[in-house]
């Protein structure tokens, strides 16, 4: 398994920028300056990890996304003590998986055609950050008895 502890992602907004391309003479959409920065410390975090070669197999990703914990979380917690984290700023979820498989495609995995099962969650507020796990993943059909279709 890879554990990997990222920054907090880009938002899937600010990921993508339009560029008029002279060459076609039509306006374009390519990854931002931002968004090929965040690729780049992925890299490197991945590097550091361990991450020497691509998986080639299918895989599970696991992520929990952090928000940033505000100053006035005390005080948010003791006026709502179940729903407090609801009023936090954080990117949804899904906006932070798309950044996050582009992110890792190429670096960790081949191809994010290789992701067969994802698990998300967000976190407790407090140090803004991505840990994302990858382990190899063999789907349970894969195991079973071939199935006899009329």
């Amino acid at each position: 398994m890879i554990q990997l502890v990222l920054p907090y992602p880009v938002s899937a907004n600010r990921y993508w920028k339009s560029f008029y391309n002279p060459r076609t003479k039509h306006i374009q959409m390519g990854p931002s300056q931002e968004a090929k920065t965040y690729k780049t410390q992925v890299q490197w975090i991945a590097r550091a990890a361990g991450v020497r070669e691509q998986l080639k197999c299918r895989v599970e990703v696991r992520y929990t996304l952090f928000p940033h914990c505000p100053e006035d979380a005390a005080k948010r917690a003791k006026v709502a003590p179940d729903t407090w984290d609801l009023s936090v700023r954080c990117i949804d979820l899904d906006n932070a998986q798309k950044v996050l498989m582009d992110s890792l495609k190429g670096i960790v995995f081949e191809d994010d055609a290789l992701v067969h099962s994802i698990i998300a969650r967000r976190g407790e507020p407090g140090k803004a950050r991505l840990v994302v796990d990858i382990a190899p993943y063999r789907p349970d059909w894969l195991t079973q008895p071939a199935l006899a279709f009329a």
